[in-house]
């Protein structure tokens, strides 16, 4: 079965996911920024939302986990819970 592992910044609005972004391409650090401003208790983490299957995240979030490149920033993706940006770091 497929795993993945990644990292995420969790935030209220698609603008402010927008500008981490940009923030994170110039050259900030992805956890130092998840630490600052993710909404999400994994931001005390960088983000890091350890390894997980198929299935076991909301479907937006599989998506873009189990297609995406490793190591690039992802998003702004939408979900229930807000927008988020995603760093898959690992994939098997």
């Amino acid at each position: 079965m497929a795993r993945a592992s990644a990292r995420h910044i969790l935030v209220d609005s698609e603008d402010k996911c927008l500008a981490l972004k940009q923030e994170i391409e110039a050259g900030k650090d992805f956890a130092e920024v998840a630490k600052a401003h993710s909404s999400c208790p994994s931001g005390r983490q960088g983000g890091d939302l350890g390894s997980f299957g198929p299935g076991q995240m909301v479907p937006e979030f599989d998506k873009v986990v189990f297609s995406s490149e490793l190591n690039q920033v992802q998003g702004p993706v939408k979900t229930q819970f807000g927008y988020h940006l995603l760093e898959v770091t690992e994939r098997s």
